[in-house]
């Protein structure tokens, strides 16, 4: 008896490990996908801002949830509309950067606060958090990196006498300078997977 239970729990370890990194690879490969496509990603961007706006307007009008809870969505969902506006370029100290995170969280704190105080079943508190809350999020964090590998084209800044003022410059000093996404799973891949050494004859 002791040793099925035993084996329950290796199994469990393996079945986490194998979920872990089937999702690792799922998001490396939807970074590389983001990073080769950033127009048609900032166009499915739009259209997941769209969708869950009519979401967030069907609630509100055929659901009983609080007015508020669908208003704080759909106030989110314009920050949101707004840092698209730059994209793949994600200044993290703009307005509208910093009050789609803050929208975020606050919508989260308010659905959760909605939820503990009415019951629902799990698949539909699930099922809004997946669409109404997360589904924008995620589009946003998978495609962090995809302004890494972006050229510029415009200075925001007044140029000055000095080369290093340019756009280009400024973007080929910078070009080590990796935090996205796709830069930490590469990082990972370096340090922690075994590399292959080709052998010279």
């Amino acid at each position: 008896m002791w040793f099925i239970y035993f084996l329950s729990w290796i199994a469990l370890f393996i079945q986490i490990a194998i979920v872990t990194l089937s999702i690792a690879a799922g998001l490396y490969y939807l970074a590389e996908l983001v990073e080769e496509n950033t127009v048609f990603t900032s166009k499915i961007i739009l259209y997941l801002i769209i969708f869950t706006t009519g979401v967030h307007i069907g609630v509100l009008v055929l659901e009983d949830f609080p007015f508020y809870v669908s208003v704080l969505g759909l106030l989110a969902n314009a920050f949101y509309f707004m840092v698209l506006q730059n994209f793949p370029y994600f200044n993290l100290t703009s307005p509208s950067f910093i009050g789609s995170v803050v929208m975020m969280f606050g919508q989260h704190y308010v659905t959760f606060s909605h939820f503990s105080n009415v019951w629902y079943p799990f698949s539909e508190v699930m099922a809004y958090f997946t669409i109404c809350l997360w589904l924008v999020p995620f589009a946003f964090f998978v495609s962090l990196s995809a302004n890494e590998y972006v050229l510029p084209t415009v200075s925001s800044d007044r140029p000055s006498l000095s080369s290093d003022s340019d756009p280009v410059s400024i973007y080929f000093k910078n070009k080590g300078k990796k935090y996205g996404l796709l830069s930490f799973f590469k990082y990972a891949q370096d340090s922690v997977l075994p590399q292959r050494i080709k052998k010279q004859f």
